[in-house]
């Protein structure tokens, strides 16, 4: 290993328009029996995925992603103790959109399907990979540079790249504003205003030179 080296750390950065949406929903139920309300919540999350279907999303794109049946307990003053006092059924359901024009559409008609809650919808890109080389040659050659610079200051020549490594940051998601209404809150049938903004995916790289 040389006896004299320098290292240099420097980041790139690209910034890419997001090609995807992540949203999920959930369809949230009460009652007493709890049979009878695993059916009426899978006919609602069955409408609202044939739905979303019928808006382009692909089965591969769509998945369940929790389902949860919980007694709801009530305190009795005369026995002191507790009992089940009804259940809780959620369902939720992930969703992929890869045409970004479908989202406000998506969003806005979930509700009139018994949908109750919206999650917060994400923007992202799908595949970073093909654009890490951009950002990853941007980093290097920030890299070169400020080592270039530091040889020439300290009168010092580069010989050669002894060492070498990187590490990833990104896409940075954005997330819209955009929340449904939760249980037992009145939902509307509208199609809210969606801005895509913008991802930012960087690389970080650090280069060691063997100078002489």
């Amino acid at each position: 290993y040389p006896s004299r080296s320098i290292t240099v750390s420097a980041e790139g950065k690209t910034t890419v328009s997001p090609d995807i949406a992540k949203l999920s929903f959930s369809v949230i139920s009460e009652g007493s029996n709890p049979n009878q309300l695993e059916i009426n919540n899978a006919k609602k999350v069955t409408a609202a995925v044939d739905y979303v279907k019928s808006q382009g999303v692909d089965d591969k794109d769509i998945r369940t992603s929790s389902y949860d049946l919980s007694p709801k307990y009530s305190y009795n003053d005369t026995t002191k103790k507790n009992y089940i006092d009804g259940y809780t059924m959620t369902q939720t359901t992930s969703v992929k959109v890869r045409d970004l024009n479908k989202v406000a559409d998506i969003l806005g008609g979930l509700s009139d399907k018994g949908v109750n809650q919206i999650g917060s919808v994400t923007f992202t890109v799908d595949d970073p990979d093909k654009y890490l080389d951009q950002a990853r040659a941007d980093a290097f050659n920030k890299a070169a540079a400020k080592a270039k610079l530091m040889a020439e200051v300290n009168n010092v020549k580069i010989v050669r790249v002894t060492n070498f490594y990187e590490s990833q940051g990104g896409p940075t998601p954005y997330y819209d504003a955009y929340k449904g209404g939760a249980l037992g809150m009145e939902t509307a049938s509208f199609a809210p205003s969606i801005s895509t903004g913008s991802s930012d995916l960087t690389v970080q790289v650090s280069v060691t030179y063997e100078i002489k």
